[in-house]
């Protein structure tokens, strides 16, 4: 089994440098990185690429804040209405993908109208490519923090609660999912986000790699990141112990079922 990690805050003077906040904003850099040096192959304006990752970032951030808000946490609204606004509070990979789309398609039809089909298209499979790679940065976050939890298990991938910060992990966290009893500190738990980050950059990131050295850069990269991730993360949402349910499914399991239901409309709206 994989031993629980608990890497604490980075303390600089009045500030607390935190191992998910890091991580993430290597996400962020790696998407830009990556975009802006792949663009010029591409034959794309950088100067419209950088607007267009400006929107799809901040449109990422909001979505990414208001679904997790919404659908994950709608306790916390009645309690403090203001959580709506502390953006940096509670984020849903699902809610940052729905954002940046939408980002996206706001900026196309409204700010750069003059962009034709086929030069629109090709910014979207640039963004595309390199989302599932920026992704699995954050799910590196995620996994530090273990901040998505499974059912217990003795899966060889399953993460050890033996030691001391394991157990305070469990008391906290299994409690408020209201199992009933603590786990012993023989036992493990399946860490989603941990699985998800394995799932990213051994299987999903090579495919993506693979598609780009086969097709070319104008891939419909959108489709096949829906084709491969969504029946996954349906699958991996059935051992989460600490998420809200809605008629028997997760938020993530509703969303990525109607991901996969829209794939052949999709399919067909990113034809030439």
């Amino acid at each position: 089994m994989i031993p629980f990690i608990n890497i604490p805050p980075l303390s600089l003077g009045p500030l607390a440098i935190q191992p998910f906040g890091v991580l993430v904003a290597a996400a962020v850099a790696l998407a830009v990185w990556m975009a802006r040096r792949l663009s010029g192959q591409m034959g794309l304006d950088r100067a419209v690429l950088d607007r267009l990752m400006t929107w799809v970032l901040v449109g990422g951030l909001v979505g990414a804040h208001l679904v997790a808000v919404l659908l994950y946490f709608p306790q916390s609204i009645r309690r403090d209405p203001l959580i709506l606004l502390r953006f940096w509070e509670h984020l849903s990979s699902f809610g940052g993908m729905i954002g940046g789309l939408t980002a996206m398609a706001v900026f196309m039809r409204y700010v750069s109208r003059d962009l034709s089909r086929g030069d629109a298209l090709k910014y979207l499979h640039l963004i595309a490519f390199v989302f599932p790679f920026s992704l699995a940065i954050g799910r590196a976050g995620c996994a530090v923090v273990h901040d998505h939890p499974g059912s217990l298990s003795d899966f060889p991938l399953a993460v050890s609660l033996e030691s001391e910060a394991g157990q305070a992990y469990a008391v906290s966290t299994f409690s408020k999912a209201e199992l009933a009893s603590v786990p012993i500190p023989e036992q493990a738990f399946h860490d989603l986000g941990l699985y998800e980050l394995i799932f990213l950059a051994l299987i999903v990131c090579p495919v993506f790699v693979i598609l780009r050295q086969r097709f070319g850069a104008d891939f419909p990269f959108a489709l096949a990141f829906v084709a491969l991730y969504m029946p996954v993360r349906f699958g991996l949402d059935f051992l989460r112990v600490a998420d809200v349910t809605y008629l028997g499914l997760t938020p993530g399991q509703w969303l990525a079922g109607s991901a996969l239901l829209l794939l052949p409309l999709a399919a067909r709206r990113l034809s030439p």
